[in-house]
């Protein structure tokens, strides 16, 4: 009998490859995203399914402000969708959706709508949904260096006691756990600007599938390779093998 595989307990999930994904079939980038929105949907209810504990997407970069306003408003609007469409389905299943990133940069429909979602889904215990919106990993530590400078100043705060926990609990991140596995589709191999700090001993998977074709297959195949590797943090497979 084979052994089931080991469920990572926090996916993050690079969206990538929805552009790609319609230019191949001669159809306008925005094509691309509206049929993403479907594999949103997979990627979270299949990780709930799976007893996966956290999970985060990176739905809209910091940087992807940059891309021409079309573009823009439809990823905005497909935001707002989501969260409107999905709000009774997320709380029944227990999932308590927050955000990283700005969400003051949103506009106005987009904010609202994910606003009430996270009021609406908050005390949800089976799954922890992190939604990162306007989010940059680097923007996020440079918030986090400036509370903790503002509080030195205070004297609220001495050099001896700032370490990697407290600098943590600083970053939007502060109460999510790090990342056990970091899936990317589209093929590209980086993790752009993407929990640079939490990320530092995270599994990563690459994989060419764009975007929209993720599917529970994708992500049975991720969590797979997960299960097969040795997770060492710092020590040799030795004694990883002898604590276990």
């Amino acid at each position: 009998m084979s052994k089931s595989p080991r469920v990572p307990g926090h996916i993050a999930i690079i969206l990538d490859g929805n552009g790609r994904w319609a230019e191949n079939r001669k159809l306008p980038r925005t094509s691309g995203h509206e049929h993403g929105a479907g594999a949103v949907r997979t990627a979270v209810y299949g990780c709930h399914e799976r007893g996966v504990k956290t999970v985060t997407l990176y739905a809209f970069s910091a940087a992807n402000w940059k891309r021409p306003k079309g573009e823009v408003d439809t990823l905005m609007r497909l935001c707002a969708e989501f969260a409107e469409n999905e709000l009774e389905e997320l709380v029944r299943r227990g999932i308590e959706v927050r955000v990283i990133g700005d969400l003051d940069d949103l506009p106005t429909r987009t904010r609202r709508a994910t606003e009430a979602l996270v009021t609406a889904t908050r005390g949800g215990t089976r799954m922890k949904l992190a939604l990162a919106l306007s989010y940059g990993g680097r923007q996020d530590m440079v918030s986090a260096i400036r509370q903790i400078a503002i509080r030195a100043r205070a004297g609220l705060v001495i050099p001896e006691e700032v370490n990697e926990r407290s600098i943590r609990g600083y970053l939007s991140t502060g109460d999510l756990p790090d990342p056990d596995l970091v899936i990317r589709t589209g093929g590209e191999r980086r993790l752009s600007d993407f929990l640079l700090f939490e990320c530092a001993y995270a599994e990563l998977f690459f994989t060419e599938t764009l975007w929209p074709d993720f599917t529970e297959a994708t992500l049975d195949e991720a969590i797979a390779a997960f299960s097969r590797r040795q997770r060492r943090f710092g020590r040799t497979g030795e004694q990883v093998s002898s604590a276990s």
